[in-house]
């Protein structure tokens, strides 16, 4: 009789191991999904220094966040969701689109579709990057929960990102027309 629950009891912990080896992909590619919009970063010849593989897993990481915070600020018309991934100018800029919503009851909301990103300039002693990115996003304008208009678009921006006490912030980014 004790062959058997312990044979059950085994079957039973094996049984949960695999049902927990199999959930746990799963349980990640949702939290990564939460993390923010996927960015893909190429390296190749930015100057004047090459890109290390740990900045470069950081810099994705944290654009990614910068990216999350933006919607989030503009979305939710919260200035101090920008705090997770923008300083300085950057800051200041969606902090005051997210006044002027507030003002006016028109309210932008993006859907990040993901960022194609060039590493163009990594300064010497580490502390700030250049990047451009080729950003697909929806668009939407809204006065309330009324959309008035909704693009789809490809945007050009370029980025300046500097390191902050712990991680990489956007400090600078202008949509451009083309690059």
């Amino acid at each position: 009789m004790k062959k058997k629950k312990g044979l059950r009891f085994a079957i039973l912990l094996a049984g949960l191991a695999l049902m927990v080896s199999g959930l746990t992909p799963l349980v990640l590619r949702a939290l990564a999904a939460d993390n923010g919009p996927a960015v893909t970063l190429k390296s190749e010849g930015v100057q004047p220094r090459e890109l290390e593989d740990t900045t470069e897993k950081a810099i994705q990481r944290d654009y990614s966040a910068a990216w999350k915070a933006i919607a989030s600020g503009l979305g939710n018309n919260d200035p101090n969701a920008l705090d997770a991934g923008l300083v300085g100018f950057a800051r200041d800029q969606f902090a005051a689109a997210i006044d002027s919503q507030k003002k006016t009851g028109v309210k932008v909301r993006y859907t990040d579709k993901g960022h194609q990103v060039e590493a163009v300039f990594y300064s010497p002693d580490g502390s700030a990057m250049q990047l451009r990115d080729t950003a697909k996003l929806t668009r939407e304008v809204l006065d309330g929960d009324k959309v008035l208009s909704r693009d789809d678009v490809t945007a050009h921006y370029i980025v300046i990102m500097a390191v902050t006490e712990d991680r990489w912030k956007v400090r600078s980014i202008e949509e451009v027309p083309n690059f």
